[in-house]
């Protein structure tokens, strides 16, 4: 299994804890000191997990939307959104600390914009969330001429979530499917989309960054 690279340092610097734990428990032969160095091997091991990158296999054509993160759909709505000037889909999906926390890019297209806004740490799960909490949105224009403006994923800070990763910057050509970032533990991602395009899924689906397709063009 393929390890995100921001996740090494925790899981190096946990099994590092771990083994000075275990030569002190060793030294001292204390019993308090072994029982640290299980926790300390157990939260080495579910960093690894927690950083996991599984591989996807990306569905071909350009009228597809991808699923950005892996989660649960808590909310699908119709809304507005300052890049659109018709209704649009906003789609909200929850990451739980047992999900993989890595986006991915939903369609083929060029990153036209990359915004960070600092905020609040509400639970992700608060329907505040999405407006007060720290964020990062990112809007990214479709190759496909049928999308007329861009899909929009944001990504959000959660209660246990203090940290963003974006991974491209504006001007970049991205492929379907492409890594765009991380959130580190447990958070939301939303993302807008047009109202011409069918949905695949709905409320309390579990979707898959990468290769569940959450929505189509016609004739796809």
């Amino acid at each position: 299994m393929r390890i995100c690279k921001a996740g090494w340092p925790f899981i190096i610097g946990c099994f590092l804890a771990a083994l000075l734990l275990w030569g002190s428990a060793v030294f001292f032969y204390s019993t308090i000191l072994g029982f640290l160095t299980g926790v300390g091997f157990l939260a080495a091991a579910f960093c690894a997990y927690f950083f996991r990158d599984p591989h996807r296999i990306i569905p071909a054509g350009e009228g597809y939307c991808l699923s950005p993160a892996d989660g649960k759909v808590v909310d699908i709505s119709e809304g507005t959104d300052p890049s659109w000037k018709e209704p649009v889909w906003i789609m909200r999906i929850f990451l739980s600390v047992f999900e993989p926390h890595l986006q991915r890019t939903p369609i083929p297209g060029r990153v036209n914009l990359v915004v960070h806004k600092k905020g609040r740490f509400l639970d992700a799960r608060d329907p505040q969330a999405h407006i007060e909490n720290e964020q990062n949105r990112i809007e990214i224009q479709p190759k496909n001429s049928k999308i007329q403006g861009p899909i929009v994923v944001t990504q959000i800070a959660g209660l246990i979530a203090r940290r963003i990763v974006c991974s491209v910057s504006e001007g970049d050509e991205l492929q379907a499917g492409q890594r765009i970032g991380l959130i580190r533990f447990g958070s939301q991602v939303d993302m807008v989309f047009p109202k011409t395009m069918k949905l695949r899924v709905k409320t309390g689906d579990h979707v898959t960054a990468g290769d569940t397709i959450i929505a189509e063009l016609s004739g796809s």
